[in-house]
C-alpha cells in the first residue's frame, strides 16, 4: 500500500535491519539525492557486477547520468538495463563505549530502476544545464556552452525509479545500559565538509573576479 508521496515498499528495497531508521517518502529521498555531488550505481555486465562512482542529477523521479558514449555504464543503460543507485552523506562518527555499537551518523538512499537514452538535443541540453546547475547553482548561464563535438561525444541517460528508500541514523551511540558505568568516554564526533577560499585559475586574465555563486556557494542541506 502506498500513496503519491512515498515509493511503494518491497521486498526489494525494504530496510531489514534497523527498520525503524528506513523511509520511503519521496521528500526524505530526494533531499538526500539533491545534496549528494556523487552516487555510485551498479550493474551486471555479463554476469559480473560493477559498480562506477559518477556525478548526477535529479529530475522528478529521474535519475540524470551522464558520460562518454563508449561508457560501459551508459551502454547498458541505454539498453534499458536495470540499475541500482547508492548514495550516502555522513554526518558524524558515533563513538560508543563499546566497539560493537559505536557507528556513524548517516543518511543515505538506494534507488532501483531502468535507464533509457535522452536523445532530443534540447532536453540534452537541458539535462546538462541540470547536471551543471546540481553541482554549481547560476554556472550554466555564466559559461561556455557545450560544441557540437561535446555534444556528440556524451551520452545521456534518464533512469526512471521505480523503487526507492532511506535509511538514516542520528543521535548519541546506543551502549547497553550496563556499560554507563564505565569509565569510557562516549559520544558523536560530527562531520560537515567545508568549503574554503575559491582559488583562482592560474592562466585567469587580470580583473576577473569570483562571481557571487562562488563566493557565496553553499550546498543544499548545508
Amino acid at each position: 500500500m502506498t500513496h503519491d508521496n512515498a515509493f511503494p515498499k518491497t521486498d526489494r528495497n525494504a530496510v531489514t535491519r534497523m527498520p525503524a531508521r528506513g523511509a520511503y517518502d519521496r521528500a526524505t529521498i530526494h533531499a538526500i539525492v539533491d545534496e549528494a555531488m556523487i552516487c555510485h550505481v551498479s550493474f551486471v555486465e555479463d554476469g559480473l557486477p560493477c559498480i562506477i562512482p559518477t556525478l548526477h542529477a535529479r529530475r522528478g523521479d529521474e535519475i540524470l547520468l551522464h558520460g562518454a558514449k563508449a561508457s560501459r555504464l551508459l551502454k547498458h543503460a541505454q539498453a534499458g538495463g536495470e540499475l541500482a543507485i547508492a548514495i550516502t552523506l555522513v554526518d558524524g562518527i558515533v563513538v560508543a563505549r563499546s566497539t560493537f555499537h559505536s557507528s556513524m551518523n548517516y543518511r543515505s538512499a538506494v534507488l532501483f530502476g531502468r535507464g533509457m537514452p535522452i536523445t532530443d538535443e534540447s532536453e540534452r541540453l537541458a539535462a546538462l544545464a541540470a547536471f551543471t546547475e546540481h553541482l554549481i547553482p547560476g554556472r550554466w548561464r555564466d559559461s561556455r556552452a557545450p560544441t557540437p563535438l561535446e555534444m556528440n561525444a556524451t551520452a545521456i541517460v534518464a533512469v526512471s525509479i521505480n523503487l526507492a528508500s532511506a535509511k538514516i541514523r542520528t543521535g548519541p551511540p546506543g551502549d547497553d545500559v550496563e556499560d554507563h558505568a564505565t569509565d569510557f568516554w562516549s559520544g558523536v564526533l560530527p562531520i560537515r565538509q567545508q568549503l574554503l577560499a575559491p582559488q583562482d585559475d592560474p592562466t585567469l586574465r587580470a580583473g576577473i573576479a569570483a562571481p557571487d555563486y562562488i563566493t557565496r556557494y553553499r550546498r543544499p542541506g548545508a
